[in-house]
């Protein structure tokens, strides 16, 4: 059997509704991650694996895990209109994308229910730059709009191996709390008080674990770390996104099922609060 299906519409309060949204009009290198969120579901789906998280949690047909498919999309904006729908059922949106330039107008939603929101962001970039190559909304760019417009009262990034000066004043202009790749220890812990939503970008990992992504970054975490981080985590997460899986630059699907076990160990997390 697979995941449980539901429209936007049929959510109840406190469901994870898992969403696609398939947009990389904002991505500034190569495109493709517009084809990601179905694939990372059918990852999830596939014979050769299982719906179990590693926490026993069975996730096939599960009562508080739908699938609501890909958001329609008519443009950059209709992604804040599709988690406001998610947000007004009093469901936790958990989305697919896409590139990361869909973290900005997914926040702009979850804002308006959890104001003192703070956020856990993975990736091997920072995605601070005011704009890149003319574009405010690039995906290189999300979390300058975010903390600009005061929807966050706090970031901390992981995994960080891109910075430059220029994204470094960035971080000291916002007070990001930046956790780069060479200083991480695996013994960290997170501590971050009231709702957190929480950004994976599937570039925080070693492409030579995630190869299908547009922006391969060498010096990342291998699966384990990152599932073992997820595992780890004690936080009030209301809201999550998996961004950047470009199924172009796969092999063998090997990112699109990494992916999957990301997206089942995050949504363990949120189900066991």
């Amino acid at each position: 059997m697979p995941l449980l299906r539901s429209t936007v519409q049929e959510l109840k309060p406190n469901q994870i509704a898992i969403i696609g949204l398939p947009f990389d009009e904002h991505s500034s290198f190569l495109t493709g991650p517009a084809k990601a969120p179905e694939l990372i579901i059918q990852a999830v789906e596939s014979d050769s694996a299982n719906y179990f998280t590693e926490s026993l949690i069975d996730l096939n047909e599960h009562p508080k895990v739908p699938w609501c498919g890909n958001a329609p999309l008519t443009d950059y904006w209709s992604i804040e209109k599709a988690i406001d729908q998610i947000m007004e059922q009093g469901a936790v949106p958990f989305s697919l994308g896409g590139d990361h330039s869909v973290t900005f107008p997914v926040l702009k939603a979850v804002a308006k229910k959890h104001p003192q929101l703070s956020i856990l962001h993975f990736d091997a970039h920072g995605d601070l730059y005011d704009e890149l190559d003319g574009n405010k909304y690039s995906h290189a760019c999300p979390f300058a709009r975010i903390m600009e417009n005061g929807l966050a009262q706090s970031l901390t990034q992981v995994g960080i191996r891109t910075l430059t000066k220029h994204q470094n004043e960035q971080a000291e202009r916002f007070g990001v709390k930046v956790i780069q790749m060479k200083d991480w220890k695996a013994d960290m812990k997170f501590e971050i008080e009231g709702p957190v939503y929480l950004s994976f970008d599937m570039d925080v990992l070693d492409p030579a674990f995630a190869p299908g992504v547009s922006h391969h970054e060498p010096g990342g975490f291998s699966t384990r770390e990152v599932l073992t981080m997820i595992q780890n985590l004690n936080l009030n997460i209301v809201g999550c996104d998996v961004v950047e899986y470009n199924p172009e630059r796969d092999i063998n699907g090997v990112t699109a099922m990494v992916a999957a076990k990301v997206v089942k160990e995050l949504v363990a997390k949120v189900v066991n609060g």
